[in-house]
């Protein structure tokens, strides 16, 4: 499977889109416009190995709602990941069995390599 979970109206997303070159193969999915599914998440959690990995703490929620002072299992990233798209770390890239998640150039540059290869 070639996948991107992704945020349309998020700049970062779009840039790395544009950046990566992606083949028609890739099937993108904008997680505003059509939410992931319980399944969508326990697969990537699979590749990823743990809730806590796909968790985007820089999220604006995560700070109204004061997550940082609270001791999250990952049930409860888990959860928060399905009730509102800004908690996914974006883009998560997924080809094959390899995910990549989150913009550092770290793993952009990754992504790349293994796209390319």
């Amino acid at each position: 499977m070639k996948k991107v979970y992704y945020l349309k109206t998020c700049n970062t997303c779009t840039r790395i889109l544009n950046e990566l070159h992606l083949s028609s193969e890739f099937i993108l999915q904008d997680i505003k416009s059509e939410p992931i599914t319980v399944k969508q998440v326990e697969d990537m959690e699979a590749l990823s190995g743990s809730y806590e990995a796909l968790f985007s703490k820089r999220a604006k929620l995560y700070k109204e709602m004061d997550l940082k002072n609270q001791d999250l299992t990952e049930r409860d990233y888990k959860h928060y990941i399905l009730e509102h798209y800004t908690f996914l770390s974006r883009p998560v890239i997924i080809v094959d069995n390899q995910i990549f998640v989150g913009n550092s150039k770290k793993t952009i540059e990754a992504a790349k390599s293994f796209i390319n290869s």
